[in-house]
């Protein structure tokens, strides 16, 4: 767990290092440096995707993934929590919601969150979640410049969805193989992908209800093991 701790208050403190320059920077030069961002999010998105060639499996997990998270309702979800939180603690500012949300997908939606999750349950290496910690970092200061304080109380949700990866990690240890890993992340490329689509439009893609497809590859691995099934 400490690297995911590492990881929160690294998004906690680059938030609040934001907070003091949100009052002192111009709404465009805030804009510019969000539609940056937003680039830089499609190009990890682009090279985490092709880590894998099964095309086939990616396509079929994201349908399905996709099915699974409209009917959870999982971005409707966080949107409410995101508002709730905003009454609490917003104090009428308004946007609070918007930034817990994206900043929650970007944090939790990539390979690094779920490798380096993986990699600390399994061995105590910590060195993948360290330096998403660090990118993370920076990448809270210019949200929270942005959108404000609901970027600091997206740690919550990485704290609970790479913590519970880790604490699971050992169980899983005999279904984690290289091609599944792969599988997963190039799910989850795509899926940071879209995310960097949405930093830089208006008409949004709903990728938090695409989540559940990161875990596909590992159940079909799972059905492929099962007797009578080739």
């Amino acid at each position: 767990m400490l690297g995911t701790i590492v990881n929160c208050v690294a998004i906690i403190a680059g938030g609040l290092v934001g907070l003091l320059f949100k009052n002192g920077i111009p709404d465009r030069y805030n804009q510019t440096v969000m539609q940056a961002v937003g680039l830089a999010v499609l190009l990890v998105g682009l090279k985490t995707a092709i880590v894998s060639d099964d095309l086939l499996v990616i396509i079929i997990s994201l349908a399905i993934g996709g099915l699974v998270g409209e009917w959870i309702g999982i971005e409707d979800r966080l949107e409410r929590l995101g508002k709730l939180l905003e009454k609490k603690f917003s104090k009428g500012t308004g946007g609070f919601a918007q930034g817990f949300v994206t900043a929650s997908l970007i944090y939790c939606v990539g390979s690094m969150a779920i490798v380096g999750s993986l990699e600390s349950g399994l061995s105590g290496n910590h060195a993948t979640l360290f330096a998403k910690s660090c990118l993370d970092g920076i990448v809270s200061i210019i949200l929270s410049s942005s959108l404000g304080m609901g970027v600091l109380f997206s740690a919550v949700p990485v704290l609970l969805y790479q913590g519970s990866i880790t604490l699971l990690a050992t169980v899983l240890k005999p279904l984690l193989v290289p091609a599944v890993i792969a599988q997963m992340s190039g799910v989850g490329g795509l899926l940071i992908l879209g995310i960097g689509m949405n930093m830089l439009r208006e008409k949004k893609i709903k990728v938090g209800n695409m989540l559940p497809a990161i875990f596909i590859p590992l159940i079909w691995f799972v059905i492929q093991g099962l007797p009578g099934v080739a």
